[in-house]
């Protein structure tokens, strides 16, 4: 026999209070249905949105980041689910940063369950659009300007990094960047968006031609220990292989990329344990 949820009476109280708030998005929806408006087109290369698409694509990825935030509040006040934190974090990130970032984060209160979501800064940039997730970890860059939308996300920084062209120590390319095999970032990458804009104008870099090409760094650094090339990698991940003396500089240090590690979140209010996690969370 299939088990029924009976919600307690302050959930009940809960989504009354939310149905109300979300009234606009239930009226604009309405007000869709009857404009029987196409939103996309069907191409043969996929689909892509119209212009009426366009216009209402951020009441429509506000809706859903709606929906999940009353999911998860609604778990919280029934206590059907732990006080959790929902995180996307690219790759590289990850396994390296997060773990020890996330301890110190807590300064004492207790944070009960932790999902983290690791993919690529495209994926991760998505999920937190359409609120899959709380939190985006990421790898920001002062120049590099941000694909969220800054009237509905927030950031801060929580960390530093840089990243460092290195090739293996056994592989020997020569003093001029333009000769060096070069492993690169795919556009998926968010570290790929700030090696090409930070590079871009330096004649030796336009040059470079792509030997190999992945969105993970951590797939670039094998490339790259393997002397199939160098690769502009983040320090965060490559602290041992320098140290064991098995990657070294491909080039000097005006090549070196500074990096920040930012925390982003949207505007709207997030349930109460991530508020409270917002508020500890630092540089």
């Amino acid at each position: 026999m299939p088990m029924r949820y009976h919600p307690e009476p302050s959930v009940l109280n809960w989504v009354a209070g939310s149905t109300m708030s979300s009234k606009r998005c239930w009226q604009h929806r309405q007000r869709l249905a009857g404009s029987a408006s196409p939103l996309f087109v069907r191409t043969p290369q996929g689909a892509t949105l119209t212009e009426a698409g366009r216009q209402i694509l951020p009441s429509a990825q506000e809706a859903a980041r709606h929906l999940y935030r009353m999911r998860n509040e609604a778990q919280e006040v029934a206590g059907v689910a732990a006080r959790s934190l929902n995180f996307a974090a690219t790759h590289s990130l990850s396994f390296t940063f997060f773990p020890k970032w996330l301890r110190s984060s807590e300064n004492g209160a207790l944070i009960e369950a932790v999902q983290l979501h690791s993919d690529s800064m495209a994926v991760c940039e998505q999920m937190l659009i359409h609120g899959q997730v709380q939190f985006l970890l990421c790898h920001r860059h002062s120049d590099v300007p941000s694909l969220l939308a800054p009237d509905q996300f927030i950031g801060k920084k929580v960390g530093e990094d840089v990243l460092v062209p290195l090739a293996s120590a056994s592989t020997h390319f020569g003093t001029s960047p333009a000769a060096l095999p070069y492993l690169a970032y795919t556009h998926e990458s968010g570290l790929g968006r700030i090696v090409a804009h930070r590079l871009r104008g330096k004649e030796d870099y336009l040059h470079l031609k792509p030997l190999f090409s992945s969105h993970l760094a951590a797939v670039l650094m094998s490339m790259a220990l393997e002397s199939k090339g160098v690769a502009w990698l983040p320090k965060s991940l490559t602290e041992q292989e320098v140290q064991d003396g098995r990657l070294v500089r491909a080039l000097d240090e005006s090549w070196d990329i500074p990096l920040e590690i930012h925390l982003t979140r949207p505007k709207a209010v997030l349930s109460q344990s991530a508020e409270e996690f917002w508020g500890r969370a630092g540089w």
